[in-house]
């Protein structure tokens, strides 16, 4: 059969983005639209111990509202099973995710099992899964994130662990983009250094792949347009997207580390993370994203910092299938390439990329985060089998590549 590349994207994000200081404080207004009485507020006990919950709902007049603060970092499947047991005990019409991407992750998913019943591995695919298609929307949600870096507000994927198996699985559909995100860098504010830093460094990392992913029009065309994945190539629209964004998360993430109250840092971090999230739900990912998935799973490391010590040497490796754009990410960042070759372009956005962790706190190497040279084709093979991630890596990447991406990274 003659080979048939793509010749459409396709563009899609959360339905309505409402972004600014004191967003949050239209979620009332936003319930009320749903015409919804009995909310459910799924986030974590940070968030609920900070005083953020009783801030963003204590207002909200019109009906009931049930808080499930279970939600854990990387969560569990049991975790999602639980919300999915408090939404069947209060029977909620709408459901609002508030805190990190793991608490707005749980909430999508929740929304779409609690309208559509089913257990929550009936989603997901096959082999771990049934590999069901979700039928259609959920109940109304709204996403408001308390940290800049997962664009889960903007996202149709959803993120499972399975720690009895040392994996993470996802669900991945359109009906599970939040009706609305309400972006509001004040809710950042209290967020502390470390996971200001890490956080950051992820969304740099989403801008950074999704720039440097393939193109649409250099993959196969699907066989309809029900086939065409979420993560369908880059185009000029994610591209103005990851642009900004790099320039966003370039700018603030030092200030919004070393003064948490510098709103206009928050301010820059929340829209690069908003806008990161954007481009890369549409355009994908890459080799760094295959491999923290993979160290997550079996080593439970911390992903924006497994994402910060990867990403230098993932450039470093695909260099030389995308050094032009490599050099606009150097360019971004501050570095002036006006003199240098292609290939030192394209190392000074390594090097950005390594000044900017090394700045907040992110040094070292896996080694930090108790990775050994014995750990490297366990993660590798895992690594290899992301194949919704490798798909749009600018350079053919192997187990082999893996392997060595992961051992110049300890």
């Amino acid at each position: 059969m003659v080979y048939e590349p793509e010749s459409v994207w396709e563009f899609s994000t959360t339905g309505n983005v409402t972004f600014g200081l004191g967003a949050a404080e239209e979620l009332e207004a936003v319930v009320q639209e749903h015409g919804a009485t009995n909310v459910l507020v799924v986030t974590d006990d940070g968030v609920a111990d900070a005083g953020i919950v009783d801030e963003v709902i204590g207002p909200i007049e019109s009906g009931e509202y049930t808080v499930y603060d279970g939600v854990e970092p990387d969560p569990a499947l049991s975790t999602f099973e639980e919300a999915r047991e408090v939404a069947a005990e209060v029977d909620p019409d709408f459901v609002v995710g508030l805190g990190g991407g793991s608490s707005m992750d749980v909430a999508k998913t929740t929304s779409i099992v609690h309208e559509h019943g089913g257990d929550i591995l009936d989603y997901v695919a096959a082999p771990t899964g049934r590999g069901e298609d979700v039928p259609g929307p959920g109940v109304p949600t709204a996403c408001l994130p308390t940290t800049a870096g997962t664009g889960s507000e903007t996202s149709p994927v959803t993120v499972i662990s399975l720690p009895d198996e040392d994996l993470k699985v996802g669900i991945s559909s359109g009906y599970q983009r939040p009706n609305v995100a309400l972006v509001d860098p004040g809710l950042t504010v209290s967020l502390p250094p470390g996971p200001t830093a890490s956080s950051g460094m992820d969304a740099l990392c989403h801008a950074i792949e999704a720039y440097v992913t393939r193109r649409y029009d250099a993959k196969p065309a699907p066989a309809s347009r029900s086939d065409r994945p979420d993560y369908n190539g880059r185009s000029v629209l994610t591209d103005q997207f990851a642009r900004s964004a790099i320039e966003h998360v370039g700018s603030g993430l030092r200030d919004a580390v070393n003064n948490g109250q510098d709103l206009e840092a928050r301010r820059n971090m929340a829209l690069g993370s908003l806008m990161a999230g954007i481009s890369f739900t549409n355009a994908g990912l890459g080799a760094t994203h295959a491999i923290a998935m993979a160290a997550g799973a079996i080593h439970h490391t911390p992903h924006g910092v497994t994402i910060a010590l990867t990403l230098p040497q993932v450039i470093r490796h695909n260099a030389a299938s995308a050094f032009d754009r490599y050099a606009e990410v150097a360019e971004l960042l501050g570095e002036d390439t006006s003199r240098a070759s292609p290939g030192d372009a394209a190392e000074d956005a390594a090097v950005a990329v390594e000044r900017l962790a090394s700045d907040v706190g992110i040094d070292g190497g896996l080694s930090t985060l108790g990775i050994e040279e014995d750990d490297v084709v366990h993660i590798a093979e895992r690594a290899s089998t992301l194949e919704r991630l490798l798909a749009g890596n600018p350079r053919r990447v192997t187990k082999t590549d893996l392997e060595e991406i992961i051992r110049r990274s300890i």
